[in-house]
């Protein structure tokens, strides 16, 4: 239920102006990042995919009911971040995230590129079931996704578009693009990827304290 509460309001955001939408009884959650790797880490909300960090302000900043909500950042080749905020009617929290290097196997010595070419940029690209980043780190001059050769699944999935799925099998230093354009959704996304339960991997941290009245 609360997942769906969320569908609403991020959805209500995008189409009415910030000052109808900022009332006394939503909160809002702000995101700061250090760096390059923050900014562009995927964020879920209670489960549910938002979109990367650095864009989630102004039209697609995230607006939520009163509670206690939890907030989930993910980036390939770094552990989880887990943040577990209890937001009070008309209050905006800020949540630094620091993203923190997993163990990880070594990449191999002969890769392969994968280009993405997606609309929108901003939807997320999932490899082989593990979030890889959005689109736009992996379209242009320069950009690509590095994998081991051989069959891996790329998946690429936005709230409110149909999750699009394809199949690739690059030979050693091939270069490939995955090109289509996401179709809107009339209903409701229930796509797996995007909407997880934020205790799958790692359990959320107590609440952060309330910051003190100014």
């Amino acid at each position: 239920m609360k997942s769906a509460f969320l569908s609403l309001f991020l959805i209500l955001s995008t189409l009415i102006p910030a000052a109808y939408a900022g009332n006394d009884v939503m909160g809002e959650i702000e995101f700061e990042g250090k760096s390059k790797v923050e900014k562009t880490s995927g964020v879920w909300v209670d489960g549910q995919y938002v979109g990367y960090l650095k864009e989630l302000k102004g039209s697609k900043k995230v607006l939520l009911l009163p509670g206690e909500h939890v907030i989930t950042v993910r980036q390939n080749g770094y552990q989880d971040f887990v943040a577990r905020v209890v937001l009070q009617p008309g209050e905006k929290r800020l949540v630094h995230v620091e993203m923190q290097h997993a163990a990880t196997g070594a990449m191999p010595a002969v890769t392969s590129t994968v280009k993405i070419s997606v609309n929108p940029s901003r939807a997320a690209v999932f490899l082989d079931g593990q979030y890889a980043g959005h689109v736009d780190e992996f379209n242009g001059a320069g950009q690509g996704m590095l994998v081991a050769p051989g069959s891996h699944t790329i998946k690429i999935a936005l709230p409110g578009y149909q999750a699009f799925e394809t199949q690739i099998n690059p030979l050693p230093r091939q270069k490939v693009e995955v090109k289509t354009d996401l179709i809107k959704s009339s209903g409701t996304t229930d796509d797996p990827s995007l909407n997880r339960n934020p205790g799958e991997h790692t359990p959320p941290p107590p609440p952060e304290p309330a910051p003190p009245p100014q």
